[in-house]
C-alpha cells in the first residue's frame, strides 16, 4: 500500500480505478479506509479515480495528538495536500458521517480544490454532538487521566493503531498525559459547540455559502438523521437530495453499515451520474 509524507506524518493511501475524474471518498468515525472501498470501487469501474486514504489517527497512518485546530480542519488540510502530491486536483470530495463534515470543510478552508461534494450520513443534533465528543475524546481524556499514556495506548482505538503501525506507541507514549488531555479537550470542545448548529461543524451561514455542485443522501439513525440531511440540502445552494435509506430509525444510534453496503449499488449511480453532470467544475 503506499504511503505519503503528508504535512510531518506518514498516511496510507489507495487510488481505484486508473482514469478520469478524481474523487477523495473518506469514512466515517476514525474508521480505516476500507470501510469506503465498496462504494470506491463501484464508482471507479465507472470511470473515475478514486483516493481512500486512513486520515491521521486513524488505520494505519501515523498517530499525531497534538493541535490547536480541530481534528477535522487538520484532516482536510491532509487531504488536499495529499492530492496535490497526485495531481489529482481539484476533485470530487465525499465522504460519509465524519468524513462527510472533513468534506464541507474541505471545501470551506480550500473552495479552489473541490469540483463537487458527495455526503453521506450527515451528522446533526445534540445526542450526536454529545456521543461523538465522548466517543472521539470523552474516553481518552478518561484513560489519560487514570493511568496517563499507557492506559490510553491500551483503549481499543489507540491499541489497534499501535497494532497496525508499531512505530504508533513511541508517538503516543511520549505525549505528556496533560499535553493530550488539553488537546483532546479542544477538540472535544468542537463537537459540543455543534450541538445547536444544523450541522455539527457548520452554521446556517457556512451551509448556504458553499458554492459547489453538491449531492446529499442522508441517514436514517439519532446520530445522522434524515431531517439533518434534508436540512443541509435545503440550505446549500442547489445541492441535490437522494433518500435512499427509506427506513428510519429512530431507537438505533447508527444503523449497522450493512444497510449502507447493500444500496451500494443505487447509491454509487447517484454519485456517478451527478458527478458526469458537472465533471467540468473547476477543470
Amino acid at each position: 500500500m503506499p504511503v505519503a509524507d503528508v504535512r510531518g506524518a506518514k498516511i496510507n493511501y489507495e487510488v481505484l480505478g486508473a482514469y478520469g475524474p478524481w474523487v477523495a471518498l473518506s469514512p466515517g468515525g476514525r474508521r480505516d479506509m476500507s470501510h469506503v472501498r465498496y462504494l470506491a470501487q463501484r464508482i471507479a469501474e465507472q470511470g473515475f479515480r478514486v483516493l481512500v486514504h486512513d486520515r491521521r489517527n486513524c488505520g494505519a497512518s501515523d498517530v499525531v495528538l497534538e493541535g490547536n485546530e480541530a481534528e477535522y480542519e487538520v484532516w482536510a488540510d491532509d487531504l488536499v495536500d495529499l492530492l496535490g502530491q497526485l495531481d489529482a486536483l481539484p476533485a470530487f470530495i465525499g465522504g460519509t458521517s465524519s468524513g462527510c463534515r472533513m468534506s464541507m470543510l474541505t471545501y470551506m478552508r480550500h473552495p479552489e480544490a473541490v469540483r463537487g461534494l458527495l455526503l453521506w450520513r450527515v451528522t446533526g443534533g445534540g445526542f450526536a454532538a454529545n456521543r461523538l465528543a465522548h466517543n472521539y475524546y470523552g474516553e481518552f481524556i478518561e484513560a489519560a487521566k487514570r493511568g496517563g499514556m499507557q492506559a490510553a495506548c491500551e483503549t481499543e482505538h489507540f491499541a489497534e493503531r499501535i497494532t497496525a503501525n508499531p512505530s504508533n506507541r513511541e508517538k503516543i507514549m511520549s505525549i505528556p498525559p496533560e499535553r493530550f488531555i488539553a488537546s483532546f479537550e479542544r477538540w472535544a470542545a468542537y463537537f459540543l459547540r455543534g450541538a445547536d448548529l444544523p450541522v455539527i461543524g457548520m452554521t446556517d451561514a457556512g451551509l448556504r455559502a458553499i458554492r459547489t455542485p453538491t449531492c446529499i443522501v442522508p441517514g436514517n439513525d439519532l446520530v445522522h438523521p434524515r431531517a439533518v440531511g434534508e436540512l443541509a440540502a435545503s440550505l446549500i445552494p442547489g445541492a441535490e437530495l437522494h433518500v435512499l435509506l427509506k427506513e428510519e430509525h429512530d431507537d438505533i444510534d447508527v444503523s449497522p453499515p450493512e444497510e449502507l453496503e447493500a444500496i451500494g449499488e443505487e447509491h454509487a449511480k447517484v454519485y456517478v451520474d451527478f458527478m458526469h453532470k458537472h465533471a467540468s467544475v473547476g477543470v
